[in-house]
């Protein structure tokens, strides 16, 4: 971590006043309720829709991957439509297409379910990429605590998502309840999005600053691993973790409540994340977060009794992850519009990356019977994370 890095990120642990909560973090957390939900809600109903539809491990795999396929293909073409309408007003539109896609993907049908899917994954993506640069730009001196604040909203509704899914489609006869429910809150965070306004500042274009592109910038291609992999494991534990636990004798139900208890342990960890930083620099940190998931993992083959313990420390690694990641991308941005096109490479490539994880994990699990390669998978993509985060690169 640079010396300037340090400055900003010790400023960023301040407590902030009230105006925020009032003011523009209120559309900010309206957008982060939906921005998860969608996704988490899938996978304790995935047995569900494999049942209905007769998909397999393997294309379930590709249909929980499909919306980090969606982010790798919208992040980089984001700040296009950013330049002609402006923020507020892309992520409004964003939201509107989540909704839709929340409703269309429930429709009796396999090309609607496709369908449906990504456009959820494409309206997500652009608020992965953009409520990170508003984060930046609208609370310049509280980066991390504010990234902390907007990740805990996002995983506690999310983990909320992941609890109540299997209880929706119990209680509705079917997973599209549970499903397309959350198409409501997209629809009202979008309203809440078009009546914002900006409180940007005019800020120099980043090729004026410095005439090297992000694409060739040797820190940008190490955020994009970092972000890359934490986001692997994620979507990784969301599709897979009801189905570990229900080959370990966990009920349906349960499976649902170990992927909540993941992500709920994850929104405290992600609070933690800015003093851990302060504290401990940003290689070490980088380290600190990834362990837990190493052990988690090897503890789930090893001692599968002690599954609560291993959904703990999983838990604890991804919310600090997550927050460890979108910190260090906007600590590295030195304008509003860099921090956009930090953020849609990171989140182009990342997501690319992070695709592959749900397929290859159901993959694993289709050609061994078995779920003990795919949890040294995850352990292994948690140690290479840990190893780029550490690394110490120049930022040009």
């Amino acid at each position: 971590m640079t010396a300037e890095e340090v400055q900003r990120a010790e400023r960023t642990v301040r407590v902030p006043g009230t105006r925020w909560i009032l003011g523009g973090m209120a559309a900010v957390l309206v957008a982060a309720v939906s921005m998860r939900s969608p996704l988490t809600s899938v996978g304790p109903v995935l047995g569900l829709i494999g049942a209905d539809t007769g998909l397999s491990h393997t294309l379930l795999g590709l249909l929980s991957a499909l919306p980090l396929l969606a982010f790798a293909a919208v992040s980089p073409i984001v700040y296009g439509p950013v330049r002609r309408i402006g923020i507020e007003r892309t992520v409004a539109w964003a939201l509107a297409a989540l909704a839709v896609g929340c409703v269309f993907r429930v429709v009796p049908g396999q090309p609607e379910l496709w369908i449906g899917t990504a456009v959820v994954g494409a309206g997500i993506a652009v608020c992965n990429v953009l409520i990170p640069v508003v984060l930046r730009r609208d609370y310049p001196l509280r980066v991390a605590l504010m990234t902390a604040v907007y990740s805990a909203t996002m995983g506690t509704v999310a983990a909320l998502a992941s609890g109540v899914s299997q209880p929706l489609s119990h209680l509705s006869g079917s997973w599209r309840l549970s499903l397309a429910i959350w198409a409501v809150p997209a629809a009202a965070g979008a309203v809440v999005w078009l009546l914002r306004r900006s409180r940007a500042t005019p800020e120099p274009e980043p090729d004026r600053e410095d005439p090297t592109p992000v694409w060739r910038s040797p820190r940008a291609w190490q955020l994009t691993a970092v972000m890359g992999l934490q986001s692997t494991t994620f979507y990784i534990m969301v599709a897979w973790l009801p189905s570990i636990a229900t080959s370990h004798g966990a009920s349906d139900a349960l499976g649902g409540w170990y992927l909540f208890e993941y992500q709920v342990i994850g929104i405290l960890a992600g609070l933690g994340l800015p003093s851990v930083l302060h504290r401990a620099g940003t290689p070490l940190t980088g380290i600190l977060v990834a362990a837990p998931l190493v052990i988690a993992c090897l503890g789930i083959i090893t001692l599968p009794a002690a599954l609560p313990a291993w959904v703990l420390l999983a838990g604890i690694s991804s919310g600090a992850a997550l927050v460890y990641a979108l910190t260090r991308i906007s600590l590295a941005a030195r304008t509003s519009a860099h921090a956009t096109r930090l953020s849609g490479m990171a989140q182009s490539i990342g997501y690319l990356v992070a695709a592959g994880g749900p397929v290859v994990v159901g993959w694993l699990k289709d050609s061994t019977g078995s779920w003990t390669p795919a949890l040294a998978f995850i352990a292994a993509v948690a140690t290479v994370q840990a190893t780029a985060a550490a690394l110490r690169v120049p930022s040009r």
